[in-house]
């Protein structure tokens, strides 16, 4: 199937992997891809950037998914999520509350998680459905999104963004080019 992928989706499954090895996971998930997608130029990055989605906030929203504190729901009981970690980082260091500061990053290959490998999959539905050749970063979104990934779901919630609104937008201007 990689054969299949324009240099810009492969730079994007490469930057996912680098995503994932950052944060210290241990495998690749939809999440990595998302970022990955936000990071490389292409398809991809302008649909999300015409969504106002931006890299920085992308990343920070998946982080804090990811981590499972929920600063909507801690303010709702008076409890600033930002001054918290900002004074248990300065005590303890960077990344004191999201437990990977005590990981080690893995070495080598890091492997896809299963809805990673069906979002790589549902890419692929997609350029076929289409009668595209090549699977471009456009793809791989739309495979991310149809997976539904809860902490993709999650992380574009925070950003005010409708993961089904997204992908009709993606159908819409595909359709157009």
């Amino acid at each position: 199937m990689f054969e299949r992928f324009t240099d810009e989706a492969r730079r994007v499954v490469v930057i996912a992997q680098e995503e994932a090895r950052e944060g210290r996971a241990d495998h690749i998930g939809p999440q990595h891809l998302l970022v990955a997608l936000a990071i490389v130029a292409g398809p991809g990055s302008d649909a999300l950037r015409a969504a106002g989605v931006e890299m920085g906030p992308l990343r920070d929203a998946v982080l804090a998914t990811a981590d499972g504190l929920d600063p909507e729901a801690l303010a709702a009981l008076g409890i600033d999520l930002a001054a918290v970690q900002e004074k248990a980082e300065a005590a303890f260091g960077a990344g004191a509350l999201s437990g990977r500061r005590h990981r080690r990053a893995p070495a080598g290959h890091i492997p896809f998680a299963p809805a990673a490998k069906k979002a790589l999959e549902l890419a692929l539905r997609a350029a076929v459905r289409r009668g595209d050749r090549s699977i471009t970063g456009r793809h791989l979104l739309l495979g991310v999104l149809d997976v539904a990934d809860p902490t993709v779901t999650a992380a574009l919630s925070r950003l005010a963004l409708d993961p089904a609104a997204l992908r009709t937008r993606l159908e819409e201007d595909s359709d157009a080019a």
